[in-house]
This record gives C-alpha cells, sequence and structure tokens, in this order.
C-alpha cells in the first residue's frame, strides 16, 4: 500500500467512525424526545461536534433520522442472517425467520423509546428507509422457499412471488403486533399460527 493509499483509508476509517457517532448519537436524542423536539444543534451538542461537520453528512435532520432507521434495519438483517446460516429444514427455519422477526423489530423499537410513537406516525420515512431492506428480505425468504421446493417440502411454483407476499403479510402484522394488539396471541399460539401459514385455511 502507498503513503497515499494508506492515509486516504485512513481518513475513510475516520469518516466513518465520525458519521457512526453521530447517528448513534441521534438515535439516543430521538429515542430520549421524539424526533420533533431535536434539533441539528442538539446531535451536534451532544456528539461534541460542530455543526460545519455535521452537515459534512447530513443536510437536514430527515436525513439524520433516515440514517438511525436504516441503522436499526440493518441490525434487523444481521438478526435474520443468523437464522439463515443455521442447517434447518426450510419449513423449520422459515418458522424460525418468521418468529425472530417479529421479536427483533419489536425490540428496535422499543429499545428507541420515542421513536415508536415516530414509528406509526411517519410511517412514510420509515418505508421510505426500508426498501433497500425490503429486497434484502425477499433475497432471504425466496431462498427458504428455493431450498423448501427443491426438497419437496414446499408446493411453491414461483418462489419470487411467494417470497414478496410473506414479507408484505409480515410488515402488515408488525403494527398490531407492536401495539399488543396480537401479540401475545402470536407468542402464545404459535403453532396454531404455522398450521395456518403453512397449511392454509381451505381442505385438503
Amino acid at each position: 500500500m502507498t503513503i497515499l493509499r494508506f492515509h486516504a483509508s485512513m481518513k475513510q476509517e475516520k469518516v466513518s467512525k465520525t458519521r457512526v457517532l453521530i447517528v448513534d448519537v441521534a438515535r439516543r436524542l430521538f429515542a430520549q424526545y421524539g424526533k420533533s423536539h431535536v434539533t441539528m444543534n442538539d446531535i451536534a451538542i451532544a456528539s461534541g461536534k460542530g455543526r460545519r461537520t455535521l452537515y459534512t453528512y447530513f443536510r437536514n435532520k430527515d436525513e439524520v433520522y433516515l440514517a438511525v432507521i436504516e441503522n436499526e434495519l440493518d441490525l434487523l438483517i444481521d438478526r435474520l442472517q443468523v437464522v439463515m446460516a443455521k442447517e434447518l429444514p426450510a419449513d423449520r427455519k422459515l418458522e424460525e425467520y418468521i418468529f425472530v422477526r417479529f421479536e427483533a423489530v419489536k425490540e428496535a423499537v422499543e429499545r428507541n423509546g420515542s421513536l415508536k410513537a415516530d414509528f406509526f406516525r411517519n410511517i412514510y420515512e420509515v418505508e421510505k428507509a426500508r426498501r433497500p431492506i425490503d429486497v434484502k428480505e425477499i433475497r432471504m425468504l425466496k431462498q427458504i422457499y428455493d431450498d423448501g421446493a427443491q426438497k419437496k417440502i414446499f408446493t411453491v411454483q414461483n418462489t419470487q412471488w411467494a417470497a414478496m407476499m410473506t414479507l408484505y403479510a409480515l410488515k402488515g402484522l408488525e403494527a398490531p403486533y407492536l401495539n399488543h394488539t396480537i401479540g401475545t396471541y402470536i407468542r402464545d399460539h404459535r403453532q396454531n399460527i404455522i398450521k395456518v401459514l403453512f397449511g392454509g385455511i381451505v381442505r385438503q
């Protein structure tokens, strides 16, 4: 590695660490006070960085908020990738994927205090941040369906479509799960839910 490349690498590492620090500080401020009560100046002061440094990375508070959501979603993907790495039959892997996902989403929202309210109030912003994550999730679910179809565990003809529909169904259950409308039922009736998801409701 040349000296120029070394210095460029060190500079990039410093940039990454500074951005990570700003996002983490912003997450804690948003969690404690809510997005609407936090300013860019608050984030700059709490992170120990000047406003000029803050605006080097983010044009406004919305971009910071988006980065916070993306970071939390990356943690969700990390949890799901642990499930994907397990040597399990496709049906068992899909079951674990679904329930790990519910708990990971719940933990992410509850860990961030006031962001729970923002999750529901600013759903458009959340969905905008989730688009790249959705692509990753569909890819993982398709992999499970492909494996299950190949081994005759699932009778799925279009695994891409099945993966997309599964993701949309799971996302549709997030709000009632987080609001505890169906959260207890999901935890206490796991086998019934799996029976409906895997077996359907029509007599075979």
